[in-house]
């Protein structure tokens, strides 16, 4: 990466390299990207570099550095009404957080960003969230919430896929069970 790089080819190199999994390099290029973006005084692509770095740190075992990248990112797109990316802000800062074992503040995380992206119709990616939910509650040995979790993420796929169909008759059965109790 040179500096003669804009922050819309560098924000490509970072997105390449995630691609082949080098997630190091990635972050680089997005925090280079950010940067310039910051330089111009394009806020909301530059908060869209850091949380793109955020997931590249993550994926890359630097939670700490995730966590430090999302920043205030969500409300940087909350100011803007940006409630998509606001969402999806929230929800990086959430794996972080859970990553670094502070899993009550990324539960509270979670829970705001599957409410903005029920908020927005955006329910692919809400069920999503609510499978993050599920498995923080399942650790934490609330496995009844758990269950209703990821049943209330499910529940709203309008077309669900074979896996999450069958998720779905799953988690049926352990509320069938208590019916009958």
């Amino acid at each position: 990466m040179t500096n003669s790089l804009t922050p819309e080819q560098l924000a490509q190199e970072g997105k390449a390299a995630y691609a082949r999994e080098e997630y190091l390099q990635a972050a680089q290029a997005f925090e280079a990207a950010q940067a310039g973006y910051t330089a111009r005084g394009s806020v909301l692509p530059a908060a869209e570099m850091a949380n793109n770095r955020s997931v590249a740190l993550l994926q890359e075992g630097d939670a700490e550095g995730a966590r430090a990248a999302a920043g205030k990112t969500a409300e940087t797109f909350a100011q803007a009404g940006d409630t998509h990316r606001q969402a999806m802000a929230l929800g990086n800062q959430a794996a972080a957080l859970a990553a670094l074992g502070r899993k009550e503040e990324a539960e509270s995380l979670y829970w705001e960003s599957a409410r903005l992206f029920q908020q927005i119709g955006e329910t692919e990616l809400r069920a999503s969230v609510m499978q993050s939910i599920s498995r923080l509650q399942l650790r934490a040995g609330r496995p009844l919430e758990a269950v209703a979790s990821m049943q209330a993420g499910l529940d709203q796929v309008e077309k669900p896929s074979l896996s999450q169909r069958i998720l779905r008759k799953l988690l049926q059965v352990p509320f069938k069970l208590l019916k009958r109790s």
